[in-house]
């Protein structure tokens, strides 16, 4: 029998990665071929492929919606397509790779990547692409952040040089090693956007343009260009790989294109035009930009602390916030401690104004981003400007202006009642140690900054559900994009044998008359309240409403499966409602939804509980006879017959 093998992958990585999985695999048995899917999801890689099961396969089927490594697949046949391809093209996917249809991947010199931008459309690749960086990036924003932040407050001491840490001491190390981790920050941002345009292959080009990046010092300039210059480098280099693969070369040297000749070409190239066209300007801009401050001392006060807000504000970290910085730094030299007031107001309240909203406006923002909101609090009260930066990446031409004008507010506030600042540095942190003169308007003017910016934040950021957020577009319909997924640590097992383990009769309703979405949720949150296993329904209905936010649950079909971890919930436990007239759920396919489960687990449940639970019911309801037979079961006994088969 022939093989084929596969990849499929979701950006949320739950139901629409096993849903592509089972059809691909049902559509192989159909046409005499076997298919053995290896599924990217939440939990992880499963059902991996082996290096012989590549090599006797006939051919390769990528259903995916993120950036799968294709170096393995070096001279196999190779259809690279979406998620959603993978869903409802199955049967017309694995019958093009037995016709022999299907062009042949050579490794390096071909580019898949490009037929999956050409299916999804520049724009949405380039997005896709900014999103893979910020998601590696994240971490070392907070990794090092954190770590800058603990060191300084346990080991620092303000002097007029900013707050030091003795030399020899756990904090100076501890500090250090925060510092390596936020350094690597733009690097990491700019490899992982060239690596999603160009694969593996752009890494090294992505990696060196980053550093270039963040060292001003190799073009002349006291200021680096911060995450904004990270993310020109990386799509400057992810393209330029990308056109060096495209450059037919003999069998000889496809080898060794990906491992030496790309990496060395790409980097060179971006090194080059970085540091001789951007490099020079940017160092220009600096030292414009110095002078153009010292002119306006002397001038209007308000005026002045407006520009030094806006661009504190306006790049986190940047060539504007570098120069600002260093402004009011040499202002303290000279014995000018008033410049340097509104610049510590400005520098805390984009990542205070920030986690502030993300845990206010909840709606309006995904999981991943509340939980960096956290952080961003912490380095917010350390004068840790670059904690705003996973927000500004992912949706700058919202969060940037709001973070500006609030910036603006704090400093014009700080300036007008006299706030001053004796050491180079800025945050609530300068305030405790004594650093600042009118401690307390120093604290009005902060909290006046964050209200302006969430006030702005709440009307110009639209609610998720409404999908005028920045998205992920497939063939279907919109997908809200997550850079860190739902995966939390696991705490304690809960296994289940079978989904009728998890269900009573008593939530199962058969035929509801209930006409809208909302009317759906409340039964069903009610019939789970009442088995016992969750202790406070209203808590448990928002933990539903909070993931219905993030993106729909109808994922099409007729199907939907809301879903919620809460602390409210004791064990796993799932519910199902049929509607023979169907529910709108804004599903991704315009279908209203007829076959709804709703899955309650605990808040300290095995971290992939509910991802579990969600990989069965989405595997088995991709049976078009199984869909059929669960809208025609005649009783509650027969709907448990027919889910005990999962």
């Amino acid at each position: 029998m022939k093989k084929i093998v596969a990849i499929t992958s979701c950006p949320v990585g739950i139901a629409h990665t096993y849903m592509a999985a089972e059809n691909l695999e049902k559509a192989g048995k159909e046409l005499g071929v076997e298919v053995k899917v290896e599924t990217h999801g939440s939990i992880g890689i499963e059902n991996e492929l082996t290096a012989q099961e590549i090599k006797d396969a006939v051919g390769v089927i990528i259903a995916a919606d993120t950036n799968i490594d294709k170096s393995r697949f070096g001279g196999k046949q190779l259809i690279n397509v979406g998620v959603q391809d993978g869903i409802h093209h199955s049967k017309e996917l694995v019958q093009k790779v037995l016709n022999n249809q299907a062009p042949v991947f050579e490794g390096g010199s071909i580019s898949a990547t490009e037929d999956q931008a050409k299916e999804d459309g520049w724009g949405k690749k380039i997005y896709k692409s900014l999103m893979n960086g910020v998601s590696y990036m994240v971490p070392f924003v907070v990794t090092g952040g954190l770590l800058i932040a603990i060191s300084l407050t346990l080991g620092g001491t303000a002097t007029p040089e900013g707050i030091q840490i003795p030399e020899g001491t756990i904090w100076a190390t501890m500090n250090s090693i925060g510092s390596i981790a936020m350094g690597l920050m733009v690097p990491i941002l700019s490899a992982f956007i060239a690596q999603s345009i160009a694969d593996r292959p752009g890494l090294v080009p992505g990696f060196v343009g980053g550093m270039l990046a963040a060292n001003g010092a190799l073009y002349g300039s006291d200021a680096n260009a911060g995450f904004l210059g990270g993310i020109i480098t990386g799509f400057l280099a992810g393209f330029i790989a990308l056109g060096i693969k495209k450059i037919p070369v003999p069998k000889a040297l496809q080898s060794i294109m990906p491992i030496i000749v790309i990496p060395i070409l790409g980097s060179l190239a971006v090194g080059l035009f970085f540091i001789y066209v951007i490099g020079e300007p940017v160092a220009l801009l600096f030292n414009s930009l110095t002078q153009f401050l010292a002119g306006m001392q002397g001038g209007s006060e308000v005026v002045l602390a407006m520009v030094l807000g806006a661009m504190i504000a306006f790049d986190m970290g940047g060539p504007f916030n570098k120069v600002a910085f260093l402004f009011g730094s040499g202002m303290i030299a000279e014995g000018n401690y008033s410049i340097m007031g509104p610049i510590a107001v400005a520098i805390c309240i984009p990542p205070l104004a920030l986690g502030a909203a993300s845990l206010i406006l909840k709606t309006k923002f995904t999981k991943a981003e509340r939980e960096a909101g956290k952080a961003s609090l912490a380095m917010g009260l350390f004068g840790i400007t670059e904690g705003a930066i996973p927000f500004a990446s992912t949706d700058p031409l919202r969060v940037i202006p709001s973070i500006v004008v609030g910036a603006m507010t704090g400093s014009v506030t700080a300036m007008l009642s006299g706030v001053t600042d004796h050491v180079a540095h800025g945050g609530p942190i300068v305030a405790v140690l004594g650093a600042v003169d009118h401690v307390a308007m120093f604290f009005v003017a902060v909290i006046a900054g964050i209200i302006v910016t969430v006030l702005m934040l709440k009307f110009l950021k639209p609610t998720l559900q409404n999908a005028a957020e920045p998205v992920l577009a497939t063939s279907a319909g919109n997908v809200s994009l997550q850079e860190v997924e739902e995966v939390e640590t696991p705490v304690k097992k809960e296994a289940f044998d079978s989904i009728t383990d998890i269900i009573q009769n008593d939530t199962i309703v058969l035929d509801t008359t209930a006409e809208t979405k909302d009317e759906i949720i409340n039964d069903l949150a009610h019939r789970l309240a009442n088995t016992g296993n969750i202790t406070d329904f209203a808590g448990f209905k928002q933990a539903i409403y909070s993931r219905e936010a993030e993106s729909t649950t109808g994922i099409g079909m007729g199907i939907a499966i809301p879903h919620g971890k809460s602390s409210y919930v004791k064990k796993p436990t799932l519910a199902f409602a049929r509607s023979q007239a169907g529910v709108d759920w804004q599903s991704l396919d315009g279908e209203p939804a007829q076959l709804i489960f709703m899955i309650a687990v605990p808040q300290d449940s095995e971290g992939d509980m509910h991802l579990k639970i969600l990989q069965r019911l989405s595997r088995k309801l991709m049976d078009d006879d199984f869909r059929k037979a669960l809208l025609k079961a005649p009783d509650k006994a027969a709907i448990n017959q027919l889910l005990s088969e999962m």
